[in-house]
């Protein structure tokens, strides 16, 4: 009676582990297929002479990086630059980013990665953050692309970063006051919606490109979804 218990016991044991790996391989191939299918065929592609934009990627997480100012857009006057440590005033390029605020604060690298944090962030049910860090200079590599954009997309595209955050009463960008900052140029800020398994931080960004009528996908929730679209321009395929 008691091994066929445990025989019951392993078997059910057997089905999930089962179906968890089914809705992984499930996971993995809707990412592939659909961050592979290009979200509109009037996309605009790279635009000469345009305003010049970066994709930026740590290996996980990607960022939208824009020039601080550019036209009637003054990034520094949304994210001051007196919020950050540093409070360097001499920077050229603002990088954006939005994602799940308990990652962003409490796991600045993957080995602080705490159970209870990804469960919040994988379920949903925790608050967001955008992630802002100016920059002198910008590079192309392997992780940071440039492309260029029209005034018009470029419009877009700061609407859909704009239309991500949460403002105060007076219509201020409202700082996260914390040490966890990563280096001497970045800050916090609360922003709108919620991270999950389905809308990642780069769910966010890939909605960000197609909101402004740049390449990206039908959907991902992976940064190689993203760059594939945007190759180096010094080795363009």
């Amino acid at each position: 009676m008691v091994n066929e218990k445990i025989v019951q016991l392993m078997a059910v044991m057997g089905y999930i582990i089962l179906g968890l790996m089914l809705c992984i391989a499930l996971y993995l191939s809707a990412d592939f297929m659909l961050s592979r299918i290009p979200a509109s065929r009037a996309v605009m592609g790279y635009a000469e002479d345009g305003i010049t934009v970066y994709v930026l990627s740590n290996g996980v997480h990607t960022d939208i990086v824009m020039p601080v100012r550019q036209d009637s857009m003054k990034w520094d006057l949304v994210f001051p630059f007196g919020n950050t440590k540093g409070r360097d005033t001499v920077q050229n390029w603002v990088a954006i980013g939005w994602g799940d605020k308990g990652f962003y604060l409490n796991t600045p690298e993957w080995k602080d990665l705490k159970l209870k944090t990804a469960l919040v962030a994988g379920l949903g049910i925790g608050e967001t953050a955008l992630h802002v860090t100016y920059y002198k200079a910008m590079s192309e590599n392997q992780l940071c692309r440039r492309t260029q954009v029209t005034p018009a997309q470029y419009r877009r595209l700061v609407s859909y970063v704009l239309a991500s955050l949460k403002t105060n009463a007076h219509g201020e960008a409202i700082r996260i006051e914390t040490n966890a900052q990563y280096n001497e140029d970045d800050a916090f800020y609360e922003a709108k919606g919620a991270y999950s398994l389905i809308f990642s931080c780069n769910t966010w960004t890939n909605n960000a490109l197609k909101y402004a009528n740049m390449p990206a996908g039908v959907w991902t929730v992976f940064d190689g979804g993203i760059l594939q679209y945007y190759p180096s321009q010094e080795n363009p395929k």
